[in-house]
């Protein structure tokens, strides 16, 4: 850390402070970072519009003690991590909105972090689909998602291959699934299920209960008993 701030001093407390530290810290290490995107308060986002590639930084605060950063390409957040190092910061900033790849931001700031299937959609990028699947099933390893019964429940429709052809929609953990990849909320098809907070999943329908099971298979299964024969692919 440099300018005599340590993490968990209040000297993140007020707007700017953040965008302000990096701003010097780029400066000091000779780099440029793209301006930033609008004003977010206590944190810092930069987007290079060309790309469509952005980053977005959060100040220390209760939860995590050191700088948390997400790496993401067109709104899909591919790479994440945490550190206490400005400069590492700075430097991941600089290599995503300026086009490296994964791998090649990794190497010039150590703490970034991302999953396998990151490298196969910078690879050869999925359709809509299969990225909205591969981003919802990993969000239990990025921060601040870590509830692992919502995750039980998105792996057990993923393996479904009637449902893995679907939009999978969340709403306060609830699941469900939508014909459509752009009008998701006009085209829901099927039941909806729900981690209930007894341990159980609920599956209902308009309000409606129509079964309570315990484990996130059973649920599913009566989701997919209730989808029309014939059912294509999201369009």
């Amino acid at each position: 850390m440099k300018f005599g701030a340590r993490i968990g001093d209040n000297v993140w407390n007020y707007d700017g402070a953040l965008r302000a530290a990096l701003g010097r810290t780029a400066e000091g290490l000779g780099l440029l970072l793209p301006e930033s995107d609008r004003d977010w308060g206590r944190l810092a986002e930069y987007v290079d519009a060309r790309s469509g590639r952005r980053v977005m930084v959060c100040p220390p605060g209760e939860r995590h003690r050191t700088f948390q950063v997400t790496l993401k390409e067109n709104g899909t957040p591919l790479a994440w991590g945490w550190t206490a190092d400005l400069d590492q910061v700075v430097r991941a900033t600089a290599a995503w909105t300026g086009g490296a790849g994964l791998v090649e931001t990794k190497a010039r700031a150590s703490f970034v972090r991302f999953r396998p299937w990151a490298l196969d959609h910078e690879r050869e990028p999925f359709g809509v689909v299969e990225l909205t699947w591969r981003v919802k099933l990993d969000l239990i390893h990025m921060p601040p998602y870590d509830h692992p019964r919502a995750h039980a429940l998105l792996a057990a429709a993923y393996a479904q291959p009637v449902l893995r052809q679907l939009m999978p929609v969340n709403s306060h953990f609830n699941l469900w699934f939508s014909t459509s990849v752009e009008e998701i909320w006009k085209r829901r098809i099927g039941y909806v299920i729900c981690p209930h907070h007894e341990g159980l999943y609920e599956v209902g329908n308009e309000g409606r209960l129509v079964a309570r099971t315990e484990t996130p298979e059973e649920a599913v299964a009566f989701v997919v008993t209730a989808l029309p024969e014939g059912l294509g692919p999201a369009n």
